[in-house]
């Protein structure tokens, strides 16, 4: 088994694996993927390292994945792209088993703006069952949608607490409830705070495949 993802990463290096909804094994299932938009640096890395795994490991399971964002424009980095990207507004949430979204690695608060069509759409999964996954930055997005509010919740660290390092506080953290850099489940949200840019940065253990495997089983059998 570890022959067969460290080969799968290879291929994502290589540029082999597409991004398109054309998956092996697939089931007609489908997962929606939504980035933020809006982030430029280490794309490339992003794309490949976090986008790239996510996709492989939702599509050896059987998911179809859908990319959207509120453009639907290509998401392009200096050698690597996303080309097949719908807009927000035409997803039908009726299509998906889940969501999960990419940390893109919004660097310091506040970052890229928070798009309200993700917000709606997150709220509706969640309120239909349907599991949400958010790693780092994107965590952001359930805080600012209200959907932490007493509920645990990863980040790469407690973005409530300030140090020579990290000198803003969010506000929209209030009444979550901090519980560490590792993949953390609370009902259908699951959260995490490494994503391939922490680890090259700040050499946390990238918990991309962790989290994506924790979606997936929470999906559960169709």
């Amino acid at each position: 088994m570890r022959k067969i993802s460290i080969f799968a990463i290879m291929l994502i290096l290589a540029g082999v694996i597409s991004f398109s909804s054309q998956a092996f094994g697939q089931s007609g299932r489908k997962v929606l993927m939504i980035p933020r938009e809006g982030y430029s640096n280490d794309l490339d890395l992003m794309i490949k390292m976090e986008v790239g795994v996510m996709t492989w490991h939702l599509k050896r399971a059987g998911f179809e994945v859908d990319i959207a964002t509120t453009s639907g424009f290509p998401i392009i980095g200096p050698t690597q792209k996303i080309g097949k990207v719908m807009r927000l507004a035409d997803i039908n949430l009726d299509n998906y088993a889940g969501i999960i979204m990419p940390c893109m690695a919004v660097g310091a608060f506040p970052g890229p703006p928070v798009s309200q069509e993700a917000i709606v759409l997150v709220k509706k999964a969640l309120a239909d069952g349907k599991p949400v996954a958010a790693p780092f930055g994107s965590v952001i997005i359930l805080a600012e949608a209200g959907l932490l509010k007493g509920k645990k919740y990863a980040f790469f660290r407690d973005p409530l607490k300030t140090d020579e390092n990290w000198k803003l506080t969010d506000l929209r953290f209030v009444d979550a409830i901090y519980s560490g850099a590792g993949v953390v489940q609370e009902g259908k949200i699951i959260t995490s705070g490494a994503c391939p840019t922490i680890e090259m940065a700040w050499g946390g253990e990238n918990k991309t495949v962790e989290l994506t495997k924790t979606f997936i089983a929470a999906i559960g059998p169709k």
